[in-house]
């Protein structure tokens, strides 16, 4: 019995693990992420051309972000909370990065070249926030 009861609480603790070590806990010492996010609010006569935002503006950003860069996240509106409501962001875009100071300096050194591709896919003024990325979660339910 108590071999039965040692075996099962030892499985129970390697499931625990498993799952545990699933999660990043970003905001961990040396785990540090922060997340710059790009958003395009919706509105009459606003336009987006995302094949030149994910092929060529996206790629340029990235670029000029170098080993800062973790990775980057492109999302299309495609509806509202409703069926019938209008999608509020035609497009979001998001920098996966590490240090905020760097970000800053190199955005600042490449501020024109930046705003002056606007241009060449929206007329729309983006809303952009800086965060802390807290927690990463994964599924891993099959």
């Amino acid at each position: 019995m108590k071999m039965r009861f040692t075996l099962l609480l030892f499985a129970a603790l390697c499931l625990f693990s498993c799952k545990t070590s699933q999660l990043i806990h970003a905001s961990s010492p040396g785990n540090e992420m922060f997340k710059v996010t790009i958003l395009y609010p919706n509105g009459e006569g606003k336009t987006f051309d995302m094949d030149y935002y994910e092929h060529k503006h996206m790629p340029m950003v990235a670029g000029l972000l170098g080993k800062n860069l973790q990775f980057y996240e492109i999302d299309k509106g495609i509806a509202g909370r409703t069926p019938n409501e209008k999608v509020p962001y035609l497009a979001v875009g998001y920098f996966y990065i590490r240090d905020i100071a760097e970000y800053n300096k190199v955005i600042g050194q490449n501020r024109e070249a930046v705003i002056s591709d606007f241009k060449n896919y929206t007329n729309i003024q983006p809303v952009v926030q800086i965060s802390e990325v807290m927690h990463l979660g994964f599924n891993n339910a099959k």
